[in-house]
């Protein structure tokens, strides 16, 4: 668990990196459509922060993403990490296809649908 700690602390204060993100023009006007102005990190702090965790909208990001959680879960007999550590040790063919669909799906995030909308 200090590894944990250690280990965020390290990513996001000591490796940081200070410059903004660099958006496309239209991303940043549908953002702002949404009502997101803080484009200052990676994150916007106007979705999620203590602050706009108690809103309607952060409260409707909170439950719908925890049902997603848990749907893709239960969809697919485990979460990413109970297929990676726990599945391969026990050479489980089903999670060695869903790792593999995991690190598709990542792929096909970061290098086709990330630049359409970045």
């Amino acid at each position: 668990m200090a590894g944990s700690v250690l280990g965020s602390f390290l990513g996001g204060y000591v490796f940081a990196n200070p410059e903004p993100i660099d958006l496309a023009a239209s991303t940043i006007t549908d953002l702002q459509a949404l009502g997101i102005n803080d484009f200052s990190g990676l994150v916007p702090a106007d979705l999620i922060s203590w602050e706009a965790l108690g809103t309607p909208a952060g409260l409707i990001v909170l439950v719908v993403g925890g049902f997603l959680v848990g749907f893709g879960a239960r969809y697919a007999g485990g979460c990413t990490s109970g297929h990676a550590i726990s599945g391969l040790s026990d050479l489980q063919l089903a999670s060695l296809m869903a790792v593999i669909g995991f690190f598709i799906g990542g792929l096909l995030m970061t290098y086709l649908i990330y630049p359409i909308i970045l």
